[in-house]
């Protein structure tokens, strides 16, 4: 069974930074598309990153353009976890949010409006950014 936990949420001021983990287990697959989405309260949900990669290592980044500059995507094989570095937080950040997986979507369909759609996803971390 598939299973994606994420951690590292929490409550920050503006400016602030915070790191999101997410630790997969259950699946085997070589080669898997993972991202990170998140939903603010009566909003929809809203893709923030991807990555493409492969147990072997390596990995293509992207972002949604409320991301780029600020949040930074990557992954540790090793320890079969995914992470979310996010700076310079804005109170528009704050959101639940989500690691999500999808094996099918390796390649071209791993891109950040495709994320709120993967196959596998956590339970959610709330982050939170006063101002």
């Amino acid at each position: 069974q598939v299973q994606l936990v994420e951690s590292g949420g929490g409550s920050v001021q503006t400016g602030g930074s915070l790191r999101l983990s997410c630790t997969t287990s259950g699946y085997t697959y070589s080669r898997v598309c993972m991202g990170w989405f998140r939903q603010a309260p009566g909003k929809e949900r809203e893709g923030v990153t991807t990555y493409s990669g492969s147990n072997t290592g390596g990995g293509l980044p992207l972002y949604a353009d409320s991301a780029k500059g600020r949040f930074t995507i990557s992954r540790d094989n090793t320890k079969n976890t995914l992470y979310l570095q996010m700076r310079n937080l804005k109170p528009e950040d704050s959101a639940v949010y989500f690691c999500a997986a999808d094996p099918s979507a390796w390649g071209p369909g791993c891109r950040p409006s495709a994320v709120t759609d993967f196959e596998y996803v956590g339970q959610g971390t709330q982050v939170t950014v006063s101002s």
